[in-house]
């Protein structure tokens, strides 16, 4: 199919990926509500355009703890990023590279850290999930510290598992998961060939690598039920910052009553993140949450926008509501499905067309410059 906006990406991986997979990426918990407000809520917040303002010289590049990137974009975290293509994780990580934004690799990544970050020139993020097993946590951040990452994005959002309906209907998990899976793979030979045959191994490498044995698929889902630990509090946490010697980003904050805590824990940056929609339905978009948190922030640490964002458009009006920097998910992802490497290049290109041609119209010339003045309805 002929892909000439971001959204056709979605369409794409669709026809290309086994159902269980598109699913996967693509649904929210129990009825998909807070999943639907992340984007539609974007739709609400209108542009100011301005005429003859003398925009011809844009920049949309951004400082961010201390690092230039091209864009206000980041690659997010996302499990399982080796099953859309033939090691995902390495392509996401070299296309991110080649655009100039940082890439997020996840705890639950198919290539351990070491390979995602031996296959590029500049530091990669990496994402840590709050578990029970201590040991395991502070052993894969030795392993990310030995790989050259300086920055942890400490997601604190998922003491349990949100339930995903739809990952039970398409065979992600629940009743004849395996044999399901296996239909849905054969019923699309170009993912199997690519993905299924030459991008093996199937494994959750950063796990397997503590654990000394594979983790499949299926050990995945018992994996991650044993070991998220719903008791954990502020204070259990403590040490993940005396440990981390690097920066220290905290992923999941959508109350500002959280803020305060995340700041005293040593935060250098906290995204505002209802992990896609995908963990408590109900909840506020991350859009609307954003002001709130930039306000009770007030400047001491950054503020990252995750959660909805579909296009460089979405991404000035993130930046406009306070956020200094934003990170997308499904929307690479579905790229990356869609045509691995190049196709995420091609996406980021799209959103820095996007952005550039709309501070052009609104006659902004630098991130810096955006803010409620420039939003109809802030």
């Amino acid at each position: 199919m002929r892909i000439s906006s971001p959204d056709d990406y979605r369409e794409a991986a669709r026809q290309r990926l086994p159902r269980f997979l598109f699913d996967y990426l693509d649904g929210g918990s129990y009825d998909e509500q807070t999943l639907k407000r992340n984007a539609s809520d974007f739709d609400k917040l209108t542009l100011r355009q301005r005429v003859l303002a003398g925009s011809d010289d844009i920049d949309v590049s951004v400082e961010l703890l201390g690092s230039e990137y091209a864009l206000p974009i980041g690659l997010s975290p996302v499990g399982l990023n080796g099953m859309y293509a033939r090691r995902g994780e390495v392509q996401s990580a070299r296309a991110a590279e080649a655009a100039g934004v940082p890439f997020t690799l996840s705890t639950v990544s198919v290539c351990p850290i070491d390979e995602v970050s031996s296959a590029v020139s500049s530091p990669i993020w990496f994402q840590l999930y709050v578990l029970r097993d201590r040991a395991f946590m502070k052993d894969v951040l030795e392993r990310a510290l030995a790989a050259g990452v300086e920055t942890l994005v400490f997601t604190v959002d998922m003491p349990v598992p949100g339930a995903r309906y739809r990952d039970r209907h398409s065979g992600m998990s629940g009743p004849g998961a395996n044999f399901r899976r296996i239909w849905q793979a054969m019923a699309h030979p170009t993912w199997a060939m690519d993905v299924g045959l030459f991008g093996r191994p199937h494994d959750l490498g950063n796990i397997s690598a503590y654990r000394g044995k594979r983790t499949n698929l299926s050990d995945y889902i018992g994996w991650i039920g044993e070991n998220f630990d719903p008791g954990i509090s502020w204070t259990e946490l403590d040490w993940i910052r005396s440990f981390w010697p690097g920066k220290l980003i905290i992923k999941g904050i959508l109350d500002r009553g959280d803020v305060a805590p995340a700041l005293e824990m040593g935060a250098d940056g906290l995204v505002v993140s209802n992990h896609g929609g995908r963990q408590l339905d109900g909840v506020s978009s991350t859009i609307k949450a954003l002001p709130d948190i930039a306000e009770a922030v007030d400047g001491r640490a950054a503020v990252i926008l995750d959660g909805g964002i579909r296009s460089g458009l979405d991404v000035i009006r993130a930046l406009c509501l306070g956020a200094d920097f934003t990170m997308i998910g499904r929307a690479y992802m579905y790229a990356l499905a869609a045509g691995g490497q190049s196709a995420v290049e091609t996406l980021l290109a799209q959103f820095t067309s996007e952005m550039t041609v709309a501070m052009t119209l609104m006659g902004v010339h630098r991130i810096d410059e955006l803010n409620e003045d420039n939003l109809h309805n802030a």
